[in-house]
């Protein structure tokens, strides 16, 4: 199977967690969220372990969580012991409705609003990532009109192209995302940020992009990013305290995906930037990773029920589930690759390439294309694995479709952490 989790039990059925498969989608219905409570935590510990093995005591991950949000992820994340990302003012609602503590929030975004600073600075959060002049300025003297100093960090861009998709590369100079150092705007807003009140820049930030298997663009982001902060001190005086180096490391949606030890490479990683510190002649920082798919995506299954097999002699065949595009939309962002199978006949051989397809009316709603899979047939159940990540979170209610329920498995048990969307919660906001 693609991840440790997933099985298949004696009625040949697939099995994630140790539960049934075709019995939680007898019990919740589908189209369903799975999520595995458990491998999320091992996840989580992972990073933690590693980090703290491996750059310090100070050193923790962020959980990125742009990448799955609802209040008992934040739980979750709180309790192993790890920080959180938030990129927007709902992430921050969130966060502060599930009890997270503020002091452990890095708030991120490039264009954030005067009521998401308003609102972090009211919550008290650690940390905020400015992005830009135009927010370090507004930063600046909302903080300052209230007697505050907030601690930031300024997003630079080191010029990194992590060979990712387009759409999911943020390091280059040629990005919405914050502030080229290869342009030398980046040492002047940091000058500028020095010399401001209400804020206290304690250190940088860079993402060079999501979905990348290789360390060697984290390591070039390491040694830019490094040789920047020395360059910073010996100009400056600045004495950079916080480095932030984003996330990104990717993880298996296929068989023909790499599998990628985290440990080992966070591991590999902290050996380089240790040498790069001494060799720029400058204290090693406290380093923040911000994981968000490595932890969550291999967790995630999407359960749905097929209602349609068509085959069009001499071209293909289709099955189509009573879910996609609103549920999953990254086939139809990023044409992103997945692994399927019929649940109730997972011990059956992939006998059979066929299209997924969603329900909508809509051409391009689709899950998949030409994905090796078992023959199926109306009421089968179809499992699309490692969907932890970027599904529930970007799901939308195209067609007027209901989203579907979050639920949580651990231990052998199975709860509703968000539950399903209904026909009256789409019209509950419509007025007149």
């Amino acid at each position: 199977m693609l991840h440790s989790n997933l099985s298949v039990n004696e009625l040949g059925h697939l099995t994630i967690g140790g539960l049934d498969a075709v019995d939680l989608a007898r019990q919740f219905g589908t189209p369903a969220y799975i999520i595995d409570e458990d491998m999320v935590r091992e996840n989580c510990r992972v990073y933690r372990r590693a980090m703290t093995a491996h750059f310090g005591s100070d050193a923790y991950p962020l959980y990125a969580s742009k990448a799955l949000c609802f209040t008992a992820i934040y739980r979750i994340a709180a309790e192993e012991g790890l920080g959180i990302d938030c990129v927007s003012g709902g992430e921050l609602y969130t966060a502060k409705a599930a009890g997270f503590p503020a002091e452990r929030i890095c708030f991120h975004g490039n264009n954030k609003t005067d009521r998401d600073l308003a609102d972090a600075l009211e919550m008290g959060v650690g940390r905020i990532v400015v992005d830009n002049r135009d927010e370090l300025h507004a930063l600046s003297a909302m903080a300052a009109a209230q007697g505050k100093v907030q601690q930031i960090l300024l997003r630079i861009t080191p010029g990194i192209d992590p060979h990712t998709h387009r759409a999911i590369s943020t390091g280059s100079v040629d990005s919405k995302f914050g502030t080229a150092i290869e342009t030398g705007q980046a040492k002047a807003i940091v000058a500028e940020a020095m010399a401001l009140p209400g804020i206290d820049p304690v250190g940088l930030h860079c993402h060079i992009g999501s979905q990348i298997f290789e360390i060697d663009p984290f390591v070039d982001a390491a040694r830019i990013m490094t040789a920047f902060i020395a360059e910073l001190k010996r100009d400056l005086g600045f004495a950079c305290q916080v480095l932030n180096l984003g996330g990104g490391l990717a993880v298996r949606y296929t068989e023909h995906d790499p599998v990628i030890d985290y440990a080992d490479a966070i591991g590999r990683m902290a050996a380089v930037i240790r040498g790069l510190c001494t060799e720029n002649g400058i204290d090693m920082p406290t380093i923040l990773l911000e994981p968000g798919r490595s932890l969550v995506a291999a967790a995630g299954t999407t359960l749905y029920t097929v209602g349609s097999f068509k085959e069009i002699p001499g071209f293909r065949r289709y099955i189509s589930v009573d879910g996609g595009m609103p549920d999953n939309p990254r086939y139809a962002l990023y044409n992103s690759r997945y692994t399927a199978l019929i649940a109730n006949r997972a011990a059956e051989e992939k006998s059979i390439t066929a299209t997924i397809a969603g329900r909508c009316c809509e051409s391009g709603d689709l899950i998949g294309e030409d994905m090796p899979i078992q023959p199926a047939q109306r009421g089968d159940i179809l499992a699309v694995l490692t969907t932890g990540a970027y599904n529930y979170s970007m799901a939308s209610n195209y067609n007027r479709i209901p989203r579907p329920p979050v639920i949580l498995i651990s231990g052998g048990e199975a709860r509703v952490a968000v539950r399903r969307e209904t026909y009256a919660d789409l019209v509950a906001r419509d007025i007149g």
